[in-house]
């Protein structure tokens, strides 16, 4: 199986590249939600090694940034992926939410590209058999590190890079963190086995400011001004109940930057912590309000929310 080659001059057009088609990307401006019809079959998706990731030799641990040394330049004339070191525990399976991190190099001066995750700072990203991630790792155990080489794009956009990259760990798909206190006239919410919500709304006048209850109090990262975050959400309208957007419909939690949302659902994020689910409510005003024509102008909103990750500004 073969996929593009990174384009990546840069680790953060890196990230960008490796990250394309693993998670949705949306502002929560828009109904639009990716497809789900993928493969399913992880271990059979992985490329298989070859001579050119048989000579990388690497130094330095899993999950610490490290060092590929090799003969330049290296000659690549297919992907290849060979597993350096194996980790344990359960295989990642199709859909799961993984946390990895990688080292580039450019395979025909050895030259460092950069590296990216190793500060814990990386989103959770959803591997797939046909995505990067899953051609690459495979049905790998956490804790593995593969080294990976890729050949020159045929247009000469790029050269040949070699990569390390580790699976560091597999994360919940839904909000952990510890159940809190229900509040009194907020909406109520039941969950599904996989932690997708049914949001009811009671029979009551909308609120005219914005309200924020935890409903699940996480023990992550605080989500700053401006970080990108993945979240899985359920929005409906105060006005009949009715779900007018889901990521859990899609099966694809969403990643957006926390100041590219509506000013209520910006406020449900920031000061929250990764692992918490949070029940927003949302006044036109600090919704669509000002967004003439939008079949949400004057519609109070309510979301919950489950934060998956969050990571500052790259």
């Amino acid at each position: 199986m073969r996929i593009r080659p990174f384009a990546a001059a840069s680790v953060a057009a890196l990230s960008i590249v490796l990250l394309a088609g693993c998670t949705s990307t949306t502002d929560a401006d828009t109904d639009a939600s990716p497809s789900t019809d993928t493969a399913t079959d992880l271990c059979s998706a992985a490329v298989s090694s070859g001579s050119a990731t048989d000579a990388l030799v690497v130094e330095g641990e899993v999950g610490e940034e490290s060092t590929l040394v090799f003969d330049t330049p290296l000659e690549v004339d297919e992907l290849q992926s060979s597993v350096v070191e194996e980790g344990s525990g359960d295989p990642v399976a199709d859909g799961d939410l993984v946390v990895y991190a990688l080292s580039a190099f450019d395979a025909e001066t050895g030259e460092s590209l950069g590296a990216f995750g190793y500060d814990t700072s990386a989103l959770p990203q959803q591997i797939s058999a046909d995505n990067p991630l899953g051609q690459l790792l495979g049905c790998a155990t956490p804790g593995t590190r593969v080294v990976a080489a890729f050949p020159a794009a045929a247009d000469g956009t790029t050269t040949a890079e070699a990569y390390i990259i580790d699976l560091i760990d597999v994360v919940p798909s839904a909000a952990w963190g510890e159940p809190q206190d229900p509040v009194d006239g907020m909406p109520t919410v039941e969950l599904a086995e996989d932690g997708a919500p049914t949001i009811t709304v009671p029979d009551a006048d909308a609120p005219t400011e914005v309200q924020i209850e935890t409903l699940k109090l996480g023990d992550g990262a605080v989500v700053a001004e401006g970080d990108t975050v993945l979240v899985h959400y359920t929005g409906v309208k105060w006005s009949d109940g009715s779900v007018f957007d889901s990521s859990w419909e899609s099966g694809t939690p969403a990643s957006f930057q926390t100041t590219g949302v509506v000013a209520g659902f910006q406020q449900a994020l920031e000061g929250q912590t990764v692992g918490s689910q949070v029940l927003v409510v949302i006044p036109p005003e600090f919704g669509y309000g000002a967004s003439e024509g939008h079949e949400l102008q004057d519609e109070t909103l309510v979301f919950v929310v489950d934060i998956l990750g969050t990571q500052p500004i790259l």
